[in-house]
């Protein structure tokens, strides 16, 4: 049977060449499936400031989530019966309250996973996170977006994979890698304008070499595509190859992907507390409004998680752009890894 035409879908008309690429393959428009995940952004501090960051954190932002939003995640991810806390950042460790909020979160009953980049727990202040990071069960995805250090360095600066490697040794002695109640996920992107490989055939890899050289154990990799925007679509266009990217992102568009696209399952939570329908929208500007329109003028208002309920994200629109072609492309990308895995 046909898919009928955009013209007579309630939800109005398509927005962007991808919203016509997800029609076209499902007869729908992207929206919303579930609440499995809030994910947040709690702050854009960061001792590093690497090439490929898309919220252009480092050492000299300051933004931080403030304590009082915090308790509104808690309360909005309590109401929507998520699962998952998914914190991110900058360094999320580097903000004040990073440590009161896991314990808050577990002791409600949501599974806690933290994206460390690991150099951190290193710096003076943050060296008691590991057995912290372990007595609360707290699930950690780790940036390494190579197993060769002269290809970590040049993507994150000197000395960043001796780091990081010392990190994981740390990490392995508290159980992380190795015992079923400490998971470690380690983060594959390419380092330049180009798809991830198969990720079973790079995590088989990463196992090989870094169990060879360093004696170090992970619990399994994540591979994620580049997104043409921040510091990397700079570089992109420094080097005359920003159209060629996009246009490779949207001609490996594979529809097979859709349903499993990390914004129909989860919430994004910025540091100011604006929700957005994943951290790349974030990154663009593009929160969710869902409908909400500012009195004063008549305009689409973003959302807040101060003032916004499990309700209001429940099948929601879903806000998207070019830069959505990079989640769907080959294999999927997620804040889980490739979509794909077969």
């Amino acid at each position: 049977m046909p898919h009928a035409s955009p013209s007579q879908h309630t939800d109005g008309p398509l927005r962007s060449p991808f919203d016509q690429a997800v029609w076209t393959t499902t007869g729908a428009a992207l929206q919303g499936a579930s609440l499995a995940t809030v994910q947040i952004n709690i702050g854009l501090t960061c001792n590093l400031a690497c090439h490929h960051c898309h919220v252009v954190s480092g050492p000299k932002r300051e933004e931080q989530m403030s304590r009082a939003d915090l308790e509104h995640v808690l309360r909005l991810a309590g109401d929507a019966g998520a699962t998952t806390i998914d914190i991110t950042g900058g360094a999320p460790e580097m903000n004040p309250h990073f440590r009161w909020f896991v314990e808050e979160a577990r002791a409600r009953g949501h599974r806690v996973m933290v994206r460390t980049n690991l150099t951190i727990l290193l710096e003076d202040g943050y060296t008691d996170l590991p057995p912290f990071f372990a007595r609360h069960g707290v699930h950690l995805v780790a940036s390494l977006p190579c197993y060769l250090p002269e290809n970590v360095d040049r993507q994150r600066g000197r000395q960043v994979h001796e780091r990081s490697i010392e990190t994981i040794r740390l990490l392995n002695a508290e159980g992380y890698g190795r015992d079923a109640t400490c998971p470690l996920d380690l983060v594959y992107n390419p380092l330049g304008p180009h798809l991830p490989p198969s990720q079973a055939v790079l995590e088989a890899d990463y196992r090989r070499v870094l169990d060879e050289e360093y004696g170090i154990q992970f619990t399994r990799l994540i591979a994620i595509t580049n997104m043409a925007i921040g510091r990397f679509l700079r570089d992109l266009e420094r080097q005359g190859k920003a159209e060629e990217y996009t246009r490779l992102l949207r001609e490996s568009f594979n529809g097979d992907t859709v349903d499993a696209l990390m914004c129909r399952h989860q919430i994004h939570i910025s540091y100011d507390g604006t929700l957005h329908d994943c951290d790349f929208n974030y990154a663009l500007g593009m929160p969710c409004t869902n409908g909400h329109v500012d009195p004063a003028t008549g305009r689409p208002a973003a959302l807040t998680v101060a003032q916004a309920s499990a309700a209001d994200l429940r099948q929601r629109r879903i806000v998207t752009a070019d830069h959505c072609f990079g989640c769907t492309a080959g294999a999927g990308s997620s804040c889980g890894g490739a979509i794909e895995t077969s």
